[in-house]
């Protein structure tokens, strides 16, 4: 008779295999509509999906959207409508590596990089020589310091920056406390990339929804919207990748929070003092 263990590694091999192939959720409809909506650029050969909307007729204002980690441009749809009542131009991107924007690998995902896109985008758009609102969330924080870095070194061919709104997110790294799925995924070496095949929809979840506030968390079908738009292009295989600008920000947190420092423009910061990987109120203290 042979060992169980052996029977067992048998059966586990073809399981494991079928849970490794699991196709991603197909696209809901309100999803699917976003999506058929918006359209694509191409930076330096990689497609970047954005969104583009005109709005109040006569307004010179544009906003565009930077969303967080590890989500996409859809993040905004709930008040989009409502941006179009006030600007003129609603302008949002899906990040290398998120959403419906390729995720090439392996690659050296960046801040840099993407806030390099955001300019191609409103150069392919023509508005490169226009004022622009940013508002920003999480991840989308850190691409709108580094466009503000480059405003205030008046670099040619870079925004000329407005307002700047930027939402929950870590702009300082000594107050930012990640996940334990983020700390395993940005640093686990070997492990990472067995965890990044492993993730599904529940590990996902489970790990996103705590940091919502107890009134706002999302809805399941909202939940797998956003695993949708993850696993679309096997984006869980770059979230490994993707997480490396935490490194980066503590690297460069001198110029990137510098940026915050001195400026000429107007900055809002909405803070949810119930977030967990900013937590109040040593966050908004140091940003006070």
């Amino acid at each position: 008779m042979r060992e169980w263990w052996v029977q067992v590694g048998l059966l586990a091999v073809p399981l494991l295999a079928a849970y490794l192939h699991i196709p991603p959720p197909q696209l809901s409809p309100a999803l699917h509509s976003w999506k058929s909506s918006g359209k694509f650029f191409t930076y330096k050969g990689l497609r970047i999906f954005y969104q583009d909307s005109v709005g109040v007729v006569g307004s010179p204002e544009i906003v565009v959207l930077l969303h967080g980690f590890p989500t996409s441009s859809y993040d905004w749809y709930k008040i989009w409508e409502g941006l179009t009542l006030r600007f003129h131009r609603v302008i949002a991107l899906d990040f290398l590596g998120f959403g419906f924007s390729d995720k090439p690998r392996p690659h050296h995902y960046s801040i840099f990089e993407q806030a390099s896109i955001v300019e191609a985008l409103l150069r392919h758009l023509g508005l490169q020589n226009r004022r622009i609102n940013l508002l920003s969330h999480d991840y989308g924080d850190i691409v709108a310091q580094e466009l503000l870095y480059r405003f205030k070194q008046n670099r040619s061919g870079r925004l000329t920056i407005k307002s700047l709104c930027l939402s929950n997110g870590g702009i300082f790294p000594e107050t930012h406390r990640p996940l334990l799925l983020q700390k395993l995924l940005k640093d686990g070496g070997m492990l990472s990339p067995i965890l990044t095949r492993l993730m599904n929809f529940f590990v996902f979840s489970r790990g996103l929804t705590p940091v919502f506030g107890p009134y706002t968390r999302p809805s399941e079908s909202e939940l797998w919207d956003m695993w949708a738009g993850i696993r679309n292009n096997d984006g869980n295989l770059v979230i490994d990748s993707l997480l490396q600008y935490i490194n980066q920000r503590k690297k460069f947190r001198r110029r990137w929070v510098g940026a915050l420092a001195s400026v000429s423009i107007p900055i809002h910061f909405i803070y949810g003092p119930l977030d967990p990987v900013n937590p109040y109120p040593e966050f908004l203290e140091l940003y006070r």
